[in-house]
């Protein structure tokens, strides 16, 4: 589709920013609103119920109503596989509509709104639709005399709350086991991206799901989301953010009825590229292309690279080269990779740390200045900094932008140390072409996924999720019906 025609669809579309509740679409009951605002433009997307306690108290008992009668949890795994599957259909029937809809919402490129995000969101409830009838319950190993058996059941009221920066993908890695196993649902959306959860929550309805199993609650998070963790009628919290409002969530789900709360938190990855790297142009063209994607909005992205002295000039010569490649541009263009920072705010956090890395006595080799400035919108250049130092805030914090952090290394396990020296632990990557060094690397760091000679690697069939202060939960995978579900023995004694 040509640029002048996604702008001719951004100009029709007609927002309906109302929450989502027992199967209709209604305002906050405080009738209270907020605008939501393109990173594009600064335009004014529309206006946005904001949702708060009252809203999420109706939310709440229309969740546990229908869990309660059993409107969904009643059904058999086939007939709620067959809902989700239509549900992902759907989902890509709508996908231009949806695809347009983050785009604007969130300020990420078309392309990828489209090729990335709209099938990743199908995929994932499709293959958890597939799952769910092929679970099986067991039997345990008991004396002849009795029957022990082990079974799981849904958990009950599932709250859901997801970040910005991937809104249909995390919502679908929380709505997709947590709908398959039997739950009901609401979802929180950032309120800097709404759009495309109210959506779902339509199409959602659209394809079987009844009324009440899935609700979608726009709104802040100390308001609407701290109301979900605090409230006692719900069973479970799914998490995706940043680390310091994860601590409050666990500690609100103790202060409450000691919800089941499982975190999916912030990351500083380290991508360590040894001096053995089998194929060096890969390496430079995953590094760069992982940390400018999504315009660095990215949990996972691996912003520490540590490369071997020895090959440190040569690699820096390559990647300088590609970021003319990555230079933000108009995200209603399909020939666009790199977009706009999601608002105004998060722009000033990503310049924040440019000037301190700057200040710091780190070399900026390219990019640290705002980009487009005539757009209204908010840009910021493909940033590299090389002498970096560990101890720098550039290398220790989350910056969530496009900025990359260049350390050099001559020792592996030095390497390993430092890439370790952070309380985070999402992913992690270690490029070498011996097996026994990759190995005993990926063993030693302390990470949810390390990546060999390759990054963001990624498939539905695997955990995502991280240690230390990366989170508790995993998404994806089989193992996350571990988070949505009760285990359950019963116990019966023969003759």
């Amino acid at each position: 589709m040509t640029t002048s025609l996604w702008h001719e669809r951004a100009a029709a579309l007609a927002i309906d920013g109302r929450a989502f509740i027992d199967g209709q679409r209604v305002w906050a009951k405080s009738e209270r609103q907020f605008d939501d605002l393109s990173p594009i433009d600064g335009r004014n997307l529309g206006p946005v119920a904001r949702c708060d306690g009252a809203d999420v108290d109706v939310a709440v008992a229309a969740a546990r109503a229908a869990f309660e009668d059993r409107r969904w949890a009643g059904k058999s795994p086939a007939q709620r596989k067959r809902v989700l599957i239509k549900f992902a259909d759907l989902v890509q029937k709508y996908g231009p509509e949806l695809a347009l809809l983050e785009t604007l919402d969130m300020g990420k490129p078309i392309k990828y709104s489209q090729s990335t995000d709209v099938g990743a969101t199908a995929n994932c409830l499709r293959w958890y639709g597939e799952a769910i009838d092929k679970i099986y319950d067991e039997i345990a190993p008991t004396a002849a005399n009795s029957l022990a058996l082990i079974t799981r059941e849904a958990v009950g009221v599932v709250a859901a709350i997801v970040p910005w920066n991937y809104p249909m993908i995390m919502a679908a890695w929380k709505i997709a086991p947590a709908l398959a196993a039997g739950n009901s649902v609401i979802l929180k959306p950032s309120e800097k991206s709404p759009l495309t959860a109210l959506r779902l929550a339509e199409i959602g309805l659209e394809a079987g799901l009844p009324p009440g199993v899935f609700n979608v609650l726009p709104g802040f998070g100390q308001e609407a989301g701290a109301a979900l963790a605090l409230h006692m009628d719900v069973d479970c919290i799914g998490f995706t953010g940043s680390t310091g409002t994860g601590k409050q969530i666990m500690q609100m789900a103790g202060q409450s009825n000691l919800k089941r709360a499982w975190t999916e938190l912030g990351g500083k990855s380290a991508n360590i590229v040894c001096a053995d790297c089998p194929d060096l142009d890969k390496a430079v063209a995953a590094a760069i292309g992982s940390i400018y994607f999504n315009q660095g909005e990215s949990c996972n992205a691996p912003s520490r690279l540590f490369v071997e002295a020895s090959i440190k000039e040569r690699f820096l010569e390559k990647a300088l080269a590609l970021l003319p490649n990555y230079q933000p541009g108009d995200p209603l263009d399909e020939a666009t990779v790199m977009g706009a920072i999601v608002d105004a705010t998060q722009l000033d956090t990503v310049m924040g740390y440019i000037d301190a890395g700057k200040e710091a006595g780190a070399e900026l080799l390219a990019g640290g200045r705002r980009a487009r400035g005539d757009s209204g919108g908010f840009y910021v250049q493909p940033t590299l900094f090389d002498k970096v130092d560990n101890g720098m805030r550039i290398a220790r914090e989350e910056i969530f932008g496009p900025v990359l952090s260049v350390l050099s290394f001559t020792d592996l396990n030095d390497a390993v140390k430092q890439a370790n020296a952070t309380p985070f632990g999402l992913q992690a990557a270690v490029w070498t072409g011996n097996i026994s060094k990759a190995i005993q690397t990926a063993r030693a760091l302390r990470a949810g996924t390390v990546h060999v000679n390759q990054y963001d690697g990624d498939d539905i069939t695997v955990p995502f999720g991280g240690y230390k202060q990366s989170g508790n939960g995993r998404d994806k995978s089989l193992h996350a019906f571990d988070k949505y579900t009760e285990l359950k023995t019963t116990w019966i004694q023969i003759g």
